[in-house]
Order: C-alpha cells, then structure tokens, then sequence
C-alpha cells in the first residue's frame, strides 16, 4: 500500500476555540486536542484530489491503470444528488476506475480498503483500487467542536492505493498483512435516537445534533450497553486480526496499536480497556492535532506510518478504527 493525507493550512487552535465560545475547559481537557485543521477554500472532493494526486506521484502508478476508485464520506461533499466518486476519477483521469461512494460513517475508509482486496483477490486481471476519504464540517449544518460528544471534527482527506507486490516498481510503504471487520448493528439506535425518518434532509434539525441522538439512546438503552458491545467487537477484530498477520499479543514485532482520532475520554473509556486486553503493544495515538477527520481516521493513520520513521523496517503496527453503525476494523500492516 502507498497511503498520503492532505490537510487544510488553516487551524484553529483549541485557545482560539475557548476563546471564541466554542468549547468550554472542561470539555477541552476531555478532548485532548491541541488544534483541529480547517478547510474553507476546498471542497471534499477536491480535498481527495490533492491525496490521491500525491498517492499517484508517490507509487508511479497511472490513473488509466485503476480498476476501482472507492470515495468515503461522512458528511455533505458539495453537491446533492451526484456522485463525488465519479468527480473525483474525473479530476484524475482514471477513467478506467469503476468509481463507487462509500456511507459507512467514520469507518468508511478503512471499509474501503476491505473492500479494495476483495476486488484483487476475486479479480486476478484488476488493476490496483484507490481508496479516498474526504470530509469538512462547516456551520451552519456542523459544529465542529459542539455536534457530537467525545471528539472534534478536522477537515482532512486521505488516500490509500491497495495493489499487488508487483505491481508496484517502486516498492510499497506497508504491507497489508491482516484486516479484520466486524459489525453491531443492534449500536445504529445511538446516531437515530427515537426520531422517525424524516423526507427530507436536515428534517430533523437546522444543524447536525448527535448529542441528541446519543442522549436518546442512553435514555432507552444505557451506556453500558455500548460499552460492553464495543468491547465484544474491539477484541474480536484485534484477536482476529493479529491471528491472520500470525502475530503474537506480545510478539516483539508488533511495535504499536493505533487508536482512532477520538477524543481522549472517549478512548480511554471505549476503546483502550479492550485493546489492551488484547496487545501490550505501545498504544500510539495520531489524532491531537487533526481531530477526528471523518470516514479517514485509520487511512490518515496509515498516511502518519507510511510518510515517517515511526516504523522501522520489519517492524508491525496494528490500526484500530470504528464507526457508526457500528462497524469495527482493524488492519495489521508492516514497514517492508
């Protein structure tokens, strides 16, 4: 795999959003964020066209040679009723690449990549499958630091070009060696809460509320709930995964575990108990700067591996990623 992420220049730091109203202390500290990346200038899609232009440089890959373009999204990408997929294969001139959009929330990406080895594997004549993600959350419809709990929304794009060995001259940055999924969709209550579906788009208020979702579903449900339900699939897809990278839970190799770009309560209460029940591999967390970037968290993270010395070679990192819905994965990649 080559992987590479593309970030806005501008940032508002976490004192410019206490200083602005944004955030409270309190709710700051439980982030742990120190800035969050914002993108005014620059529509999702195009945000992807800066990654995958940077991925295609960096592989020497064609874009006539894509057999598969898979675009994830959370949030609005700039148009209705369009395909930003195929905007993006346009822009690229991978007009070969059957261009396909994924909505699986915040795990969108890293169900790309799932879904990008399927298609080599079922298709021995396919051609490598580019995997984007591009996400903004601007007012009025998202508030950055305020429309959900346990984590701040970055604007950000990623890609990640999934190919066989040999078609890669240049060698990879990662070898995926292991990728594990696995779903609870009794958790799709937490981001519906009790509201009826609606006809239209933002029926159900002026500007994107999961607060209130989530409140609903604590209300009915608690929050042990998703808690325990987490916690079953997080270990499920870390064993399994580790399994099929024939790692050890304390195999020296395995040099970190990734966490997603949550908040720094969220992680500690959801995400770390398992994971580290699981591996006592260091705990590596990339998102401080960056916030939760949509349906790109595990791709960015892949991006942080790939484009610096955090893995030697020979040297494993095991990334853990989750989304509404909810869908759990984890990926087992090395340093070549």
């Amino acid at each position: 795999m080559v992987a590479a992420a593309w970030y806005p220049k501008q940032r508002q730091t976490v004192e410019e959003a206490l200083a602005a109203g944004d955030i409270d202390a309190r709710t700051a500290r439980e982030l742990g964020y120190t800035s969050l990346p914002v993108s005014e200038d620059t529509a999702p899609p195009d945000m992807a066209v800066e990654a995958a232009s940077r991925v295609l440089e960096l592989s020497g890959a064609q874009p006539a040679d894509l057999s598969m373009l898979l675009h994830a999204s959370v949030h609005h990408q700039g148009h209705d009723a369009w395909s930003a997929p195929h905007y993006v294969a346009r822009r690229l001139g991978a007009h070969r690449a059957v261009p396909v959009g994924l909505l699986q929330q915040c795990n969108g990406g890293a169900v790309g990549i799932e879904l990008a080895v399927s298609r080599l594997q079922g298709d021995p004549a396919a051609g490598p499958v580019l995997v984007t993600t591009a996400d903004r959350f601007l007012m009025p419809s998202w508030h950055r630091w305020l429309s959900d709990y346990g984590m701040a929304a970055g604007d950000a794009a990623t890609a990640v070009l999934v190919h066989r060995l040999a078609e890669e001259a240049g060698g990879p940055d990662l070898l995926l060696h292991a990728l594990a999924t696995r779903s609870a969709p009794e958790l799709e209550v937490m981001h519906r809460g009790d509201d009826e579906l609606n006809a239209t788009p933002m029926g159900h208020s002026p500007m994107i509320d999961v607060r209130r979702t989530k409140r609903a579903f604590i209300r009915t449900y608690g929050v042990d709930f998703f808690l325990k339900t987490a916690a079953d699939r997080i270990r499920a897809v870390v064993e399994e995964c580790l399994a099929g990278a024939g790692l050890a839970a304390d195999d020296r190799r395995l040099r970190y575990a990734v966490i997603p770009r949550l908040g720094s309560k969220a992680m500690a209460e959801a995400y770390l108990p398992p994971l580290t029940e699981v591996t006592g591999a260091e705990v590596l967390d990339l998102g401080r700067a960056t916030g939760h970037v949509g349906a790109g968290d595990l791709n960015a993270s892949l991006a942080d591996l790939a484009r610096t010395d955090l893995l030697e070679p020979g040297q494993y990192a095991l990334v853990l990623n989750g989304g509404g819905g909810f869908t759990f994965t984890a990926v087992a990649v090395a340093r070549p």
